[in-house]
């Protein structure tokens, strides 16, 4: 970690960033669930439906993606403030996403004045199982008021 990422937004808690989840529309269509938002990184959680599935039963990857761009902005939003948006990210999947939830789990790699590059990783559980499903990387960038 960098400097700017062990201290944290001090004024954002847990709470406060699970109520800017819950403001999204589409993450509460998904069930999404943000269960850690600290200096350690962020985890979002999605209970895995059938209404997320493609045809082949696997979690359809709009949805991956979904997990790995929410919480890459979170952990930017973690060295830049609360007010950021993603200005690109790539994502691999590694494996096909099966099981009872997605969790996304991301942290800062560098961040500077302006932007935070993030690093995910999104995995599926099946019970005790854990396995590797994507791996993701972004760039954060912070809004400048008045746009």
């Amino acid at each position: 970690m960098n400097s700017r990422e062990t201290n944290p937004m001090p004024h954002v808690s847990l709470e406060i960033a699970q109520q800017v989840l819950r403001s999204q529309p589409f993450s509460q269509q998904l069930g999404a669930d943000l269960t850690r938002f600290s200096s350690e990184g962020v985890e979002l959680r999605i209970p895995i439906t059938e209404r997320i599935k493609q045809q082949n039963g696997f979690v359809h990857g709009g949805v991956v993606s979904y997990a790995a761009d929410n919480s890459l902005t979170f952990a930017g939003g973690l060295a830049l403030g609360a007010a950021v948006v993603t200005s690109e990210f790539k994502i691999n999947y590694v494996r096909p996403a099966l099981g009872q939830v997605l969790v996304a789990r991301a942290n800062v790699v560098h961040a500077g004045r302006t932007q935070a590059v993030c690093s995910c990783r999104i995995f599926c559980i099946d019970g005790e199982d854990e396995m590797l499903g994507a791996i993701a990387q972004g760039t954060i960038v912070a809004l400048s008021w008045p746009r």
